[in-house]
Formats: C-alpha cells, structure tokens, sequence
C-alpha cells in the first residue's frame, strides 16, 4: 500500500534545470531597465521559489512593474527556444509513480503561461492531475495556500497522505504549512545547508529513490 495519494513537485530547480535562465533573466532585466544591478547572486538566488514580484520588492512600484515585464520578455522568448533541459531520472520516477494509480501534480509560483511553455516543450502534462500556477491562490509560497489548493482539487483532506518535492527553502516551508511531506531533491543549486537545517523528511539523492519512498520501501 502507498505511502501517500498525492505527489506535488515544484518546477524550476526540481523537475528541469531552469536556474541558469531564471538567474541570467533576473541580471538581464536589471540591464534593460535600469543599466544594470549590484545585487549579488547569492541575493537573487534567495529568491527562487518565490513570486516573481517578491524578487523586486526594494524597487518603487513603477520601476517594479518595468523589471517584471522585462524579465518576462526576456525569459519567455528563451523558454521558447527549447533551452531548459529536463533532470536525468525525472521522465523515469514520473513514468512509474504514474503506472502504480498514485496522482500527481505541479505547484509552482510561475505565471500558468510561463510554465505551459516548457511543459509542452517537455511533454510533461500528460502526467499530471493537476497543475497549481501562481494565479490560483492569492498568497504563494511559503504559505500552505498552493499545496492545499492542489489537494482540494482531487478530493484530498488528509495533507499527511501528500509528499511535495521540491528544491529550496520556500517549497520545505510551504509543506510544513500545508501539513504535507517534504522531499528535497539533491539537485538542488540552493543552498545545501539552508535546507538540511530544516530537516526536510526526506533527500532524493538519485531519482530511483522517489517511487521507493511513495511506496514506503527503500531502494
């Protein structure tokens, strides 16, 4: 018998490797609107995981409007080239969750038509249940808000019988918000540290482990 009813998964960081083109976006927006940033990487990345919106938060509302819209022209057009590569493993373990009749879903802080471009692109969609975008609830993560939604959505009531997999600090928090598992991917390029100080349930040090945990076994 399973271990849960539900698997949720985060998108950028977790199921394809978007970090470099989220990070390159974040510089080059700051480069078309205001000649460029002194913020450094380790401060951008922090805010990976979060609403795009969040990441401007010092900027007056004018000049945040501007940084949206120019990351978002800027990333939209690369997604669209086809330059975000899948995790190795990630087809694999979403393939065999899916054979054994256990749900799955996306939630994700992206704009649904930011994500949707590399869904498809990917071929992903054919394996979710659902799919949870920023639009869906008005607070994001951290805030339980987007796991519960996801859950709702198929009938679940008991967060216990949900694992949300996910790579940074906002995801683990969202979980513990919501009463679900969290299992983080060791592929993170969060900050390891961070994360383990949390004490996620569990590490997916190689994809193969994920279909062992859902199932309550060890690989």
């Amino acid at each position: 018998m399973s271990k849960y009813d539900l698997v949720l998964y985060d998108l950028d960081g977790t199921l394809w490797d978007s970090v470099p083109l989220i990070m390159d976006s974040l510089k080059m927006s700051y480069k078309i609107v205001l000649g460029g940033t002194d913020r450094t990487d380790e401060d951008l990345m922090s805010y990976i995981g979060k609403p795009l919106t969040d990441t401007y938060w010092m900027h007056d509302e004018e000049t945040q409007k501007r940084l949206v819209e120019a990351y978002l022209e800027y990333n939209v057009a690369e997604m669209k080239k086809n330059v975000i590569p899948i995790f190795p493993g990630v087809y694999d373990f979403l393939s065999k969750i899916q054979a054994s009749g256990i749900r799955q879903g996306v939630v994700t802080s992206k704009l649904k038509d930011s994500a949707m471009i590399t869904i498809e692109l990917l071929e992903l969609e054919k394996y979710f249940d659902t799919m949870v975008f920023r639009e869906a609830t008005k607070l994001a993560k951290p805030h339980a808000d987007p796991l519960l939604e996801g859950a709702r959505r198929l009938g679940i009531t008991d967060m216990s019988r949900v694992l949300y997999v996910g790579d940074a600090v906002p995801d683990l928090l969202s979980a513990r918000a919501a009463g679900a598992d969290f299992a983080l991917v060791s592929w993170s390029k969060m900050p390891r540290e961070d994360l383990e100080k949390l004490k996620p349930d569990y590490i997916i040090d190689v994809p193969e482990r994920l279909p062992c945990i859902i199932q309550g076994a060890e690989l």
